[in-house]
């Protein structure tokens, strides 16, 4: 196992006159599909004839998780990342007409990719972007050259204190509203953030105050206590994504902040149980590794693929 907690006093060298920082502005496109009637808003980047990897964003968030690492990755490879329906800038139906569950978005980001002709790829699995990879990967098997994790958890040793009252939610979810109002809630949502982070000074609260805004929308209660009470399933599938992993040994990056109070760092180290080729990075980072440890996750993650992805 690799600990790697980078040391925070280092002595800042500037870039030589005019050289270029990768930007957002030059790298990253815009994009919207229909997928089976539904809106699918996601960013690309990178040449199109580079090798692909696909980022799966996690909760409450959307791709925009992903801008200031997207820069990073892009000149080396064709970058993917797509919002969930329900999500971000992707159309957001009732659940009268769109049903909300980790197999039906699992089946829509397929069928994105199949639209969008992407038959391989790296995939990146963030908090949802779990259960919704794992499900993809399995029905899909070949398309995988590799996988990164960051803190998407797939082992029961890698819940928090928290999932023990959401289980409640899920045996009685009648007799437990006060699990969704927290779940959706300004504070919960700003928590999701800063919790457990020693850096809370490098995170933007436009995240939080945005994200609040999205699940404050008409609609978006049903919708995402909709998700939640499914999520059941993604734990009851812990097994067989476990079985899968050690039947197919992808090549697998881990790369955790372990700090996140809802993905604790056992579910990180919980991988190599059945990876024991796996790389792994636990970071001084909460939940969003990336918003304190962005530059650090792209160097492990281009590290990581220049072995794999060739």
């Amino acid at each position: 196992m690799e600990n790697h907690f980078p040391h925070e006093a280092h002595t800042a060298t500037a870039a030589p006159v005019g050289a270029l920082l990768p930007s957002t502005s030059a790298t990253t496109t815009y994009h919207r599909v229909e997928v089976d009637g539904v809106g699918i808003f996601y960013r690309e980047a990178g040449p199109r004839d580079a090798p692909t990897v696909v980022l799966l964003h996690g909760f409450p968030t959307s791709s925009r998780q992903f801008q200031a690492l997207i820069p990073l990755l892009a000149p080396h490879y064709h970058i993917i990342a797509p919002d969930y329906p329900g999500f971000g800038q992707s159309d957001a139906p009732s659940p009268a007409a769109y049903r909300y569950s980790f197999d039906q978005l699992a089946a829509t980001m397929g069928r994105l990719l199949d639209l969008l002709g992407i038959d391989r790829y790296a995939l990146y699995i963030h908090d949802y972007g779990a259960p919704v990879g794992f499900r993809m990967m399995l029905a899909r098997p070949e398309r995988l050259r590799a996988l990164i994790t960051q803190n998407g958890n797939a082992y029961a040793e890698g819940l928090g204190p928290k999932w023990a009252k959401i289980a409640e939610f899920w045996a009685k979810p009648e007799a437990h509203p006060e699990v969704v109002d927290a779940f959706l809630s300004f504070e919960g949502t700003k928590q999701r953030h800063i919790a457990g982070t020693s850096h809370p000074e490098r995170y933007n609260p436009d995240d939080w105050t945005d994200e609040f805004a999205h699940l404050s929308k008409p609609g978006q209660q049903e919708i995402q206590s909709t998700l939640l009470y499914d999520y059941r399933t993604n734990v009851a599938s812990y097994p067989a994504w476990q079985r899968w992993l050690r039947a197919q040994q992808p090549p697998t990056l881990i790369v955790w902040g372990a700090n996140d109070p809802s993905f604790i760092a056992a579910g990180a180290e919980a991988f190599k149980r059945d990876l024991p080729q796996a790389e792994l990075h636990l970071l001084d980072a909460g939940h969003f590794a990336l918003e304190e440890q962005n530059d650090e996750v792209a160097r492990v993650i281009l590290r990581f693929l220049a072995k794999h992805l060739v």
